[in-house]
């Protein structure tokens, strides 16, 4: 009998086996998805490899996220993932120099080289991943193939979030509702996922060379791997798309293998069959009932929040509608005179909320009885501009205001209303009766409603049996808090040591509780939330979920019997409320919206350098909602047409809008500055400075998305800000454009604000971020390029100006000094001119009796891609937009102040 190695790869979500013969040929191999059950899904690879081949003597080896734990039970040898990779890629693809590999739950690019391997592997998140891309392709209801068919069409990429899944449901869930097409959608997910793992894990080494791309989604998304090729600029000879990219791991484990340790098929799979006990290493909780009585009185208690409900079929006089277009599903109410409820609807908008809501109009005019008619109209959620031009409704409303009048018609001293939806969380203060304060999830949405769902799925069990089952679970397991995808790998362990489904889906209801608590509302103790809570969202008629929010927060919170349409239900009470006697509603009849059609299309704003990427929706009738654009332009009218002052753009010119001088009066050559961080403060003075020197200062252009992506791989950290990342492509820009000398100094100190500030430190990004470009940047290694970035303090003329002699020995000291003190006036000049124009402003404000908005911020967030058009938005509301320092000079800081402040701005 011929001895064969066998090399087996356990995943995070996916079990894979090669065979190889003695001449390392190989002769088997497969995969299956495990759903959490390893050990059964390796014993049925193994029994297809014995019905193929029959009893085998293999020398066996185990690798993978999931296998430690197993090749320790079993006694086979356990080799590290990075190693079997190198191993297969040397015997494979001997050219390689960066693999790049993607699986279900980690990311790695290792680099080869001179001999040495270095590897960059995800840590805290699971973004940008197989998991990711299925998540994804869940939202487009399809799986990973179906996305790599539609990428395939695709005509144009919106900017996604790739770090985390719940950034890109934010990202995506919008543009579904304003009727991106899937194709779009579908590349725009897979350039993500690149732009993820490129700027994520390669953090400023380069990949270069022949790259070759491994794992799952790699191996079977051609389009995903196109999206590589493109954004990496490899040509045919540099890509490397090897044979069972998927299966490396396994077939490097099996060339791993040593013959001291050897064990027959048959042997190896009755071992697991025999179902190996693993210990318990995932930490339990307390059960959320500890009987039936308890849970009997509590399903009393909240049985009593009811709202009133009516017969619609023989109702008389006025109602109200109420439409919530939410970010994965649509609710309507139609309420009475006296809010009765008179008829709900509740359904998964499939992308297209608006369709959705005609059909649920439909049903209520189906119903609707000659003596009542609809009197008055509001909408509100994600989609309220889009559902409102569409049916004409009377009135839009933000749905926490909506929230607001639907949790205080069920209790009037309602002092916080708790929301988890699909993929949100809210928290909504209420103080005197009004709005006090909004916290919505930012970076995450673990264990929001559709995690919660999407595990059930997995699981085969329905959202409602799988919460039933936690009711009574004996050990609910302590997940945590977590990103979902790693949640995942928890629950998998808890698996793998024999936790019932019960167990996890109680663990699963503490988990989303203690996420919307501790890490999206951030309370240190439950009880600062308030003694009146009103709790609401789909998530929370999951009895298990509001049983662990009442034990968490040690209340009794109220769960309305409408929890999952409140929303709704608080637009058709504003709508009622805000009717008045005789007034016409200007919904559409149900004739018009019979006849009402629609076609969505997709289109840029050449407008200014946002390039908006608009979404126009068109009805017949020749009426048409555009959405996507950051200012008027977009909606095809003059932008600020009415002069209305928008301080971020005067800035930005006056600050940038410098001549340099021609290349005949240029007699010391060219100067390149990037339009990066502290030259927003700083440029009157350098632009000045050298021109004075007889430089022809060379200013690359406004930031863009491009400018971006000109150095995404030289950025060295995923988690510095967006205007650091910046820079990098600005300093390539004046690379690529032949700029042999570029100048970016250092400046930890600027000038000092208040003279009896404690001091005037610049943040450290800014005071050195150029030491960082001189360190990550390759092309500055090229020696025809000088990178000059000093260190320099702008404290004050006389220290700035012998520094400059210092730095500029070559020039005499006498014209140094002259030129700083041009720059230095001019500077100034610059600042008493922004200031001028902050006294313009008000005096404007104070003739016209309009309002302005200070909107404060650092100097570069007046660079329109930092600031994403947000002035402008907020023009286009007729409101002036003041810079934070055209009118700081009017109000003298009253000493002591309360705050450190050594911070320059």
């Amino acid at each position: 009998m011929n001895y064969k190695t066998l090399g087996i790869d356990i995943g995070s979500t996916t079990v894979k086996i090669a065979i190889l013969d003695e001449n390392e040929n190989l002769i088997f191999a497969d995969y299956k998805r495990h759903f959490a059950n390893i050990q059964e899904t390796l014993a049925d690879l193994l029994q297809e490899a014995f019905d193929q081949y029959g009893e085998m003597t293999l020398h066996p080896v185990i690798t993978g996220s999931g296998g430690l734990t197993l090749a320790n039970h079993l006694g086979v040898p356990f080799t590290q993932e990075v190693i079997a990779v190198s191993t297969s890629l040397q015997k494979l693809a001997p050219k390689t120099d960066v693999a790049i590999e993607l699986g279900g739950e980690d990311a790695k690019i290792i680099y080869f080289e001179n001999g040495n391997v270095e590897q960059r592997m995800n840590g805290i998140c699971a973004g940008g991943t197989g998991s990711f891309i299925d998540q994804m392709a869940s939202l487009l209801q399809t799986d990973a193939t179906g996305l790599n068919e539609y990428a395939k069409d695709y005509k144009a990429l919106y900017p996604i979030a790739a770090r985390c899944g719940v950034f890109a449901k934010t990202d995506i869930q919008p543009l579904i509702n304003d009727g991106a097409t899937k194709p779009d959608l579908s590349a725009s997910i897979f350039q993500a996922v690149v732009n993820q793992t490129i700027s994520g894990l390669a953090c400023g080494k380069p990949i270069r060379g022949h790259v070759a791309f491994l794992g799952g989604p790699l191996h079977f998304l051609s389009e995903l791997r196109e999206s590589f090729i493109r954004t990496l600029k490899l040509d045919e000879e540099h890509t490397i798309i090897p044979e069972n990219s998927h299966l490396f791991a396994a077939i490097g484990s099996a060339l791993n293998a040593k013959e001291d340790n050897s064990i027959s098929l048959t042997e190896m799979k009755d071992r697991l069959r025999n179902s190996i006990k693993l210990d318990f290493e995932v930490e339990r909780m307390e059960p959320l009932f500890a009987s039936q009585k308890e849970y009997d009185a509590f399903a009393k208690r909240q049985s009593s929040y009811k709202v009133k409900t009516g017969d619609l079929a023989t109702y008389k006089g006025n109602c109200y509608l109420g439409i919530d277009a939410g970010s994965t599903t649509t609710k309507t109410a139609l309420v009475g005179e006296d809010g009765t409820l008179l008829y709900s609807f509740y359904s998964s908008n499939n992308g297209n909320p608006l369709k959705t809501t005609i059909r649920s109009i439909k049903e209520i005019y189906k119903l609707l009885p000659k003596d009542a008619k609809i009197a008055y109209s509001c909408s509100t959620g994600y989609g309220e501009a889009l559902i409102k031009a569409a049916l004409l409704l009377d009135e839009g409303e933000v749905e926490t205001v909506s929230h607001y009048y639907a949790a205080a018609f069920f209790d009037p001293e309602v002092d916080c209303i708790l929301d988890i939806g699909g993929q949100d969380m809210k928290c909504i203060k209420i103080r005197n009766k009004t709005v006090d304060s909004v916290q919505l999830n930012e970076a995450c949405s673990s264990g929001c409603g559709s995690f919660i769902e999407t595990f059930a799925k997995s699981l085969n069990y329905t959202v409602q049996d799988f919460a039933k089952a936690a009711v009574f679970a004996q050990h609910p397991i302590d997940l945590g808090t977590r990103c979902t995808v790693f949640m995942n790998s928890k629950v998998k362990q808890a698996q793998k040591e024999g936790a019932e489904v019960s167990d996890i889906s109680a663990g699963l209801a503490y988990s989303v509780i203690k996420n919307a608590l501790y890490k999206v509302i951030k309370v240190s103790d439950a009880s600062e939330l308030g003694k009146h809570i009103v709790v609401q969202g789909g998530t929370f008629y999951n009895d298990a979920v509001l049983r662990s929010f009442e034990k968490i927060a040690g209340c009794e919170a109220i769960r309305p019997d409408i929890a999952g349409i409140m929303g709704a239900f608080g637009a058709a009470l504003i709508a009622r409320e805000r009717h008045q006697e005789g007034a016409e509603t200007t919904m559409l009849s149900i004739d018009k919206i019979n006849e009402l059609k629609y076609t969505t299309s997709m289109a840029n704003c050449r407008g200014c350098t946002n390039n908006c990427r608009l979404t126009i929706n068109k009805f017949s009738g020749g009426r048409q909602y555009v959405s996507g654009n950051r200012c008027e332009r977009g909606i095809g009218k003059e932008k600020n047409k009415d002069h209305i002052p928008n301080l971020y753009e005067y800035k930005y010119k006056r600050i940038f809008s410098y001549t340099p001088l021609t290349a005949d009066k240029a007699t010391r050559g060219k100067v390149g500055i990037p339009r990066v961080l502290n030259m927003f403060e700083n440029y009157p003075f350098w632009y000045t400075f050298f021109t004075e020197l007889k430089y022809e200062v060379v200013l690359s252009p406004t930031s863009t998305r491009k400018i971006y992506e000109l150095g995404i791989e030289s950025i060295p950290s995923e988690s510095e800000c967006y205007p650091a990342k910046l820079a990098h492509g600005h300093v390539t820009w004046l690379i690529r454009n032949g700029v042999k000398f570029i100048f970016y100094p250092c400046i930890p100190y600027e000038r000092n604000e208040f003279p009896d500030a404690v001091n005037h430190y610049n943040c450290p990004i800014v005071t050195s971020y150029a030491e960082n470009i001189k360190n990550n940047v390759d092309e500055l290694n090229d020696p025809s390029i000088t990178f000059r970035n000093p260190f320099l303090a702008f404290t004050s003329e006389e220290i700035l100006a012998n520094r400059l002699v210092e730095e500029f020995k070559d020039i005499p000291a006498e014209e140094v000094k002259a030129a700083v003190h041009k720059g230095w006036e001019e500077m100034a000049a610059a600042r008493r001119d922004v200031q001028k124009k902050g006294e313009e402003t008000l005096k404007y404000l104070e003739d016209t009796g309009r309002h302005g908005i200070v909107l404060a911020g650092r100097p570069y967030h007046i660079d329109p891609e930092i600031h994403h058009g947000i002035p402008d938005l907020i023009n286009s509301y007729g409101i002036a937009v003041l810079t934070e320092d055209s009118i700081s000079h009017l109000a003298p800081v009253e000493r002591p102040i309360r705050v450190n402040d050594q911070w320059m701005y």
